[in-house]
């Protein structure tokens, strides 16, 4: 069973650069920072089916002249790490405000290697999620990774936001590439130096299952390129990106996957994202909420590109998981259409100067809710008897029960340097186990 024996050890290093030798006092207890500074998080974690993790993640920032700060003039994010078995993560992200006058562009290279990746179906509830068959010492047992396939996926993208006249509005538009290698999980490479007890069994996973039943198209089971280009509108009034007290932050997104750019299967899609931001105690307590869309408008979503979650300075694996649904079991919540709404409270109980960097802890409480609105039509037409159950069994677990709202609950704590730099622990319960049990999540920035 996976056990994580050490997830994270934090360690922030600070550079400074002449110009940030220049720190004026903003408040009594705030500096001013300019120049640049350096956060990092080494990564440490061991996982008995995917071996051990080892990495680090490193975020720089040039605050200028400092006029701008909280906000930074640009910022460089790199994420590195390997587990001993072959997954990984090379991520390099860019964001830069003052390139271009009035222009701020995001761009992003990545190369990630799941050897592992969380599959449950489609559609929510309606695909049953069996926990006896991960469970070794049950009678149903099929494996622990049964709800697994490998992805190997390069992303190389860019964003440009402008802003519109003298207001809160801002235009996007931007165009990304993606490239998707799918397959079956390698057992024999991830049985490799394991004791005879602890051997994964060499059996069909639920991917497997969904290829032989043509549930997934011969045409998308190795996945495959995408090429999507992106426009829209945003309106921001937030008084600090990164830990907003009061403002809100509003925008709508349209994706195309036109076939003029070579895309196999064309299609779009429209996202729409509400965040508002409130001061209760100033500078002590907020209260937060996302409410957000995201569903087909035309033509054929391959089933590889459904569990993502689009927003206009980000794109993450979901519904599930971190950055959506606390607590459940990332990707457990996919379809043409989904909707998710996230509340939580912000205590900032300690806010200090630390060696001239800003310090502060905030603890959260929250709840996490989404649900398919809009389920992903598939053909049931190949589904056979087999794999210790008949036809109807087999189909009753592609229609196991009616679709409703996933919820989740929980707290975290959140350790800032210098605004921007953001340790984000946090720990979420499923209400219900066919979402999974809990999830313990460390990363970087608040969940929005």
């Amino acid at each position: 069973m996976k056990r994580t024996f050490l997830l994270l050890a934090v360690a922030i290093m600070i550079f400074g650069a002449a110009s940030a030798q220049k720190d004026s006092t903003k408040t009594k207890d705030e500096k001013i920072k300019t120049g640049f500074s350096l956060g990092g998080v080494p990564a440490v974690a061991y996982d008995s089916d995917l071996g051990f993790l080892y990495g680090i993640i490193l975020n720089f920032y040039n605050y200028g002249d400092g006029k701008n700060y909280p906000n930074y003039n640009q910022s460089l994010y790199m994420e590195w790490s390997r587990t001993t078995k072959g997954s990984g993560k090379n991520i390099l992200e860019y964001d830069a405000r003052n390139i271009f006058p009035n222009v701020r562009m995001k761009s992003q290279l990545s190369y990630e290697t799941e050897q592992a990746i969380d599959f449950y179906g489609y559609n929510g509830y309606s695909s049953n999620l069996s926990q006896e068959f991960l469970d070794p010492n049950d009678s149903a047992y099929i494996s622990r990774l049964y709800y697994r396939h490998d992805r190997k996926m390069l992303r190389i993208g860019a964003n440009f936001e402008g802003k519109i006249g003298d207001t809160h509005f801002r235009w996007l538009a931007g165009a990304n590439f993606t490239n998707m290698k799918i397959g079956s999980v390698d057992i024999a490479k991830l049985n490799n130096g394991k004791k005879a007890a602890d051997l994964l069994p060499d059996t069909a996973s639920l991917y497997d299952k969904y290829v032989a039943w043509g549930i997934i198209p011969a045409a998308q089971k190795n996945g495959g390129n995408n090429t999507i280009i992106n426009f829209g509108a945003v309106y921001d009034t937030r008084d600090i990106e990164s830990s907003p007290g009061k403002g809100m932050w509003s925008e709508a997104i349209i994706q195309m996957a036109p076939g003029f750019l070579g895309n196999t299967y064309s299609y779009s899609r429209i996202m729409l994202t509400h965040r508002q931001y409130f001061s209760i105690i100033q500078k002590k307590l907020v209260f937060a909420y996302r409410l957000s869309l995201q569903s087909k408008l035309s033509g054929e979503m391959p089933f590889y590109m459904l569990p993502f979650y689009v927003q206009s300075n980000t794109t993450k694996d979901g519904l599930g998981g971190s950055k959506t649904l606390r607590g459940i079991l990332r990707n457990r919540v996919i379809g043409d259409g989904i909707a998710l709404a996230n509340a939580e409270f912000r205590w900032t109980f300690l806010r200090t100067v630390i060696a001239n960097q800003n310090f502060t802890i905030t603890l959260s409480g929250f709840a996490d809710a989404g649900q398919v609105i809009a389920p992903y039509e598939f053909d049931k037409s190949g589904v056979t008897a087999g794999y210790g159950m008949t036809k109807d069994e087999n189909l009753k677990m592609l229609d196991f029960g009616s679709e409703k709202i996933h919820l989740s609950f929980g707290g975290g704590l959140h350790f800032a340097l210098n605004t921007n730099f953001i340790i984000a622990v946090d720990y979420g319960l499923a209400a219900n186990t066919q979402d999974g049990k809990s999830g313990l999540y460390i990363a970087l920035n608040y969940i929005f």
